[in-house]
């Protein structure tokens, strides 16, 4: 898909611009088919809302959230289709509604898989229906019938976190894949200085490699989504997708930021889920909290900016079964931020914190540590 931006028009044009309106974004219609400074500033609100990269122009990423935000629940009738699912915020709000009922059906992420049409066929057998898994308007109206939406609360929280504590504080054995960023074609945000070319995927590919040596340490099984020289396409979706295969109980992105201004600096952490104060919330809670501690840990250990948590919507961390964060470990285009990031002993320093950040994942409640120490123990890591 091309990107459309300021000053493109046609049907495309059109269709982003009927959307917006229907999610009140933009004014009444007035017959312009032109993508405008109005029409750039609803999808910057848009992407702002959605947790999406924030650039004002239709990506494909865009569009993708745009064609979902359509559909409210009962608009359509929703079914397990192969070997497309249906996606949508119907979808997401069918899936937020059966887990505020109960139903474990994995992260409300807006696709109708397996799971869900098992859950939603589970709530149809219970009240009466006839337990297809089909999303018609007799389950909408019986999902309605059911009480209030609970506020104040997070219904998948208690069930992850008993499910985290019960698997035990260690470990040994546990699946970890650490996807370094960019790779083979796409070296990332890539800087020049005194003769040496510095680029993000080599740099992520490094701390990956360390994090990787001192995880195995612990007896972690550690998976890699790329070599140095990566083969075949490396799409979020297709990281995703190797994540799930395997298993894993987590996923660690790593990358490194860029912008314009020499002065941008820091490092930011981010989870799936919407952004503070829009629709849908926070949606992984587990990623949510691997995120603090990755991010408290990064901070406290390297006096990096602290550019906080935040929620995000991008393809690995939506389409992951998993907790699943990304680590921006710092700025390649801010010099104070470089001169750290091409130290090898600084990036044994972030990996030692990425490392503690798991541990504390895993340490029961009553055992956890404060910020720098493993838990159980009462001296900082050293790298």
């Amino acid at each position: 898909m091309l990107v459309i931006g300021r000053g493109d028009a046609g049907p495309a044009v059109i269709e982003i611009r009927a959307i917006l309106r229907t999610l009140s974004l933009l004014d009444a219609d007035d017959g312009s088919d032109t993508f405008d400074a109005r029409v750039e500033q609803a999808v910057r609100a848009f992407q702002q809302a959605r947790g999406l990269t924030v650039t004002g122009d239709v990506t494909e990423e865009t569009w993708r959230a745009l064609d979902a935000a359509r559909w409210t629940l009962g608009a359509r009738v929703l079914a397990h289709e192969q070997p497309e699912p249906l996606f949508g915020d119907d979808v997401r709000q069918l899936q937020e509604r059966l887990l505020e009922l109960g139903y474990d059906l994995g992260r409300a992420d807006g696709i109708f898989g397996r799971r869900t049409a098992a859950a939603l066929a589970t709530f149809q057998r219970e009240v009466g229906l006839v337990a297809d898994g089909v999303c018609g308007p007799a389950t909408v109206a019986a999902l309605r019938r059911l009480g209030r939406k609970v506020v104040g609360g997070r219904p998948t929280l208690l069930r992850e976190t008993v499910r985290l504590h019960a698997s035990g504080p260690a470990l040994a054995g546990r699946r970890i894949v650490l996807d370094p960023g960019h790779g083979g074609d796409d070296p990332g945000i890539s800087v020049a200085e005194a003769g040496q070319r510095w680029t993000e995927a080599d740099l992520a590919y490094d701390l990956a490699a360390r994090l990787a040596e001192q995880l195995t340490a612990l007896g972690v099984r550690v998976y890699l989504t790329r070599g140095i020289r990566p083969t075949g396409p490396l799409t979020e979706a297709n990281r995703a997708s190797l994540a799930n295969e395997l298993g894993a109980e987590l996923v660690l992105s790593l990358h490194l930021d860029g912008h314009p201004s020499p002065y941008a600096s820091g490092v930011a952490t981010y989870h799936y889920g919407y952004a503070a104060g829009s629709d849908g919330g926070v949606t992984s809670t587990l990623g949510e909290r691997l995120a603090e501690l990755v991010q408290d840990e990064i901070v406290n250990r390297t006096g990096l900016r602290d550019c906080r948590t935040h929620a995000k919507t991008w393809d690995l961390l939506r389409l992951t079964r998993m907790p699943a964060v990304r680590v921006e470990f710092g700025y390649l285009t801010s010099p104070d931020d470089r001169t750290l990031l091409i130290e090898p002993t600084f990036r044994d320093t972030v990996a030692a914190a990425i490392t503690t950040a798991v541990q504390r994942l895993y340490a029961p409640a009553e055992l956890e540590a404060p910020v720098g120490a493993v838990a159980g123990e009462s001296t900082l890591v050293t790298v």
